[in-house]
């Protein structure tokens, strides 16, 4: 069910949400938190919301788009409300402000915030320098931005690093899940000798790569080469150095990854780029500060430049393709 009210009050808004439930329920109170989504783009709103009705199904939660509009316009506020098959497990409010209220996203949000739960706001497009000293991100103990969203993704995640606070997290760095667990498992096979060095290549402006050769040069305590490709997309490649030989997990389609190590035999792995829908599943699984990304930022500052054909390729002016998602 969707229903549209526009030139509508925040108060309007919420007599509507209590006469929907009074009439039949449609709208239920076994909310597990309040997810905020600060879409100022806009061109891929519908998508947003439906990644964050599919992550409702796990996570029950009122969810409130605050989309901008005009900012010439006369003030004004129109809303929707999507309840029922239109907003998965949650209950869905989007608000549209104009004119002056364009800059009042934290106003507007406050008399919908669900009354003693977690407040986690979502910026799936451009983020703030800041997120926490953000109006919005005052309000949330987690606060969601994605580095491979914006114009420069390595300059976006380097100014989250100098400007983070405990309960900021990113989307470049839930993509790699799937890539630190590979990792970890290969390590914990024999021969169980310490690795000496790593090179991880990937597309020239991938913050999941950047993230990725952090983190092992933040845990492995080991000197780390980060190669720029323009022959693929997203992360390509990850190399660790060790006596005995050296352990390759490569993906190159994007698709699968082939994992290579001395005395095992080699296996073909899934690796398939991870939605934006699982990756908001996953961070909404804990509210607490995530301590493994903090410290793969401050990895960020061990990383030395490496070469090669595909570096050559960047350096002469070949533009690599950027991917949404790693």
């Amino acid at each position: 069910m969707i229903i549209d009210l526009p030139s509508t009050t925040t108060s309007q808004v919420n007599r509507k949400l209590v006469e929907l439930r009074e009439r039949g329920g449609a709208v239920a109170l076994g909310r597990v938190l309040t997810l905020v989504i600060v879409d100022d783009d806009g061109e891929h709103l519908e998508e947003h919301i439906d990644a964050a009705n599919e992550a409702s199904r796990e996570h029950p939660c009122r969810v409130i788009v605050l989309a901008r509009g005009s900012r010439t316009a006369a003030a004004r506020i129109d809303g929707q409300i999507r309840v029922g098959g239109d907003a998965g497990a949650s209950e869905v409010i989007i608000l549209r402000l104009y004119g002056p209220l364009a800059s009042q996203g934290q106003s507007a949000v406050v008399p919908l915030l669900l009354p003693d739960a977690p407040i986690v706001t979502w910026w799936p497009s451009a983020g703030p320098k800041a997120p926490e000293q953000d109006p919005i991100g005052e309000l949330a103990q987690r606060r969601i931005t994605d580095s491979a969203a914006e114009r420069n993704p390595i300059r976006a995640l380097q100014t989250r690093r100098k400007n983070y606070t405990p309960g900021d997290t990113d989307l470049a760095w839930t993509r790699l899940t799937n890539w630190r667990a590979q990792l970890v498992a290969a390590l914990d096979l024999p021969p169980h000798e310490p690795i000496t060095s790593a090179t991880v290549t990937g597309e020239a402006d991938s913050p999941s790569t950047e993230l990725l050769a952090g983190w092992l040069a933040e845990y492995l305590k080991i000197p780390v080469k980060r190669i720029k490709t323009a022959s693929a997309q997203g992360i390509v490649a990850v190399q660790l150095e060790r006596r005995s030989g050296v352990i390759e997990l490569h993906r190159p389609d994007g698709k699968v990854g082939t994992l290579t190590q001395p005395g095992q035999p080699t296996r073909r792995i899934a690796l398939h780029r991870r939605s934006t829908k699982d990756c908001l599943i996953e961070e909404l699984r804990r509210l607490d500060p995530d301590e493994v990304y903090e410290a793969s930022l401050h990895g960020l500052d061990k990383l030395s430049a490496g070469g090669g054909k595909s570096a050559a390729k960047a350096k002469n002016g070949k533009k690599p393709v950027k991917a949404a998602s790693k």
